[in-house]
């Protein structure tokens, strides 16, 4: 969107790879000090402490997409502001006792159910059918998965992918059984192509 975009990042790869996609890597103790528009986006708590809204610029926006709603520290922001003012559903302005405003987006909740229609229906065709390819998996060979928490097959992600392809226009390219065989690619296991054909 023609945004000057900062990332903070606690994995080495992850950062590395922001940065080889021409994202400027820092901290969020140095990224609060210039940006306008923070968005969390990992599932951990306190990623936007108390301390960092008390350094953000005049009338910084500050939302959450990820997982839950520990990400940004509002109970701080609720209980240390001088001012509250409600400007719309889903919409606060905050002043702070060093006289700068936040405004905070959803309360923190996710940004996108909050204070917007949700996700397109397109995302969540793919997102449920890898939901009901997992149970599948799981009904078809649940010795497979004692109880626990499991990583699944990419193969039910390459199945998803696959189904919606066609929706945006795509064509993929299908290897020959010469390429196939020399990128050692398995054709045999529990997880079978023809087991999730629609």
């Amino acid at each position: 969107m023609g945004a000057r975009v900062l990332v903070t990042e606690i994995d080495p790869i992850n950062a590395l790879q922001a940065a080889m996609e021409g994202y400027e890597v820092t901290t969020m103790e140095e990224a609060v000090l210039e940006g306008n528009i923070f968005v969390t986006t990992t599932g951990n708590r306190d990623v936007i402490t108390g301390a960092h809204m008390s350094n953000m610029k005049e009338d910084a926006i500050v939302c959450n997409i990820g997982h839950f709603d520990i990400e940004i520290e509002v109970g701080w922001l609720k209980a240390n502001a001088v001012q509250h003012v409600n400007i719309k559903t889903g919409v606060d302005r905050y002043l702070m006792a060093n006289g700068r405003h936040v405004i905070l987006l959803a309360e923190g909740r996710l940004v996108n159910l909050a204070c917007a229609t949700g996700h397109p229906s397109f995302v969540m065709s793919n997102s449920f059918s890898n939901q009901v390819l997992a149970q599948i998996a799981l009904w078809i060979d649940n010795s497979a998965y004692p109880l626990g928490v499991h990583v699944l097959p990419k193969l039910l992600d390459e199945e998803v992918a696959r189904a919606h392809l066609s929706q945006i226009g795509v064509k993929l390219t299908t290897l020959t059984t010469v390429q196939a065989d020399y990128l050692d690619i398995p054709t045999n296991g529990p997880y079978k192509r023809d087991d999730y054909r629609y």
